[in-house]
């Protein structure tokens, strides 16, 4: 039987992000932003019920394209406030709006999302060894100072646990399990 990460093992959508995108070092600056989007609509609640609206994310969020979404009016987050497919939070979606248009300010900035995000754990992913769920964090000093200089940047929904989140999911850290069957694959992708 293959060992996985507890917390995976909800549901084949659970499995399958586990499995392919969670912990894999991530550079890619559309799909950055969709984690810190999904990771921000997390926050009070499980990633479950995120995982299973993702596609409709997807769809409500033009395909987590931040040109569009710094464009949405009062009118399309109006609309949004009504579409069930997602989770429906007033402060959640003004919130993606405004990181959307500071997201581009950080390409500007930077030339791209992935070399100013990266910076918070020195450029390379972190190799951690954990042996259970206990174990994990839920932030530390490197989500503390992305959460810091993220909300300087006027950044919503960025507190450390959701910025420890979205380092995990973008691979900034390895925090499978080291009993986990992706623990090995994940550090040889390093």
């Amino acid at each position: 039987m293959t060992k996985r990460c507890e917390w995976s093992t909800n549901n084949d959508l659970m499995i399958k992000y586990h499995d392919t995108e969670w912990g894999l070092p991530l550079y890619d600056d559309r799909k950055l932003f969709e984690f810190l989007v999904l990771d921000a609509f997390q926050a009070g609640l499980s990633w479950n019920i995120v995982i299973n609206k993702r596609e409709n994310f997807r769809k409500a969020f033009d395909n987590f394209n931040a040109s569009k979404i710094a464009k949405y009016s009062k009118r399309k987050m109006a609309k949004l406030l009504l579409d069930t497919g997602i989770i429906r939070n007033r402060l959640k979606i003004a919130a993606t709006v405004e990181n959307a248009k500071q997201f581009l300010k950080i390409q500007k900035e930077f030339g791209s999302f992935s070399d100013y995000i990266w910076q918070f754990v020195g450029n390379k992913p972190i190799k951690n060894s954990w042996k259970s769920l206990k174990q994990i964090p839920a932030q530390t000093k490197n989500s503390d100072k992305m959460s810091m200089e993220l909300k300087k940047r006027g950044f919503k929904f960025v507190g450390s646990t959701i910025c420890y989140a979205f380092m995990q999911a973008a691979g900034m850290v390895n925090d499978h399990l080291i009993r986990c069957f992706r623990y090995k694959e994940v550090q040889n992708k390093l």
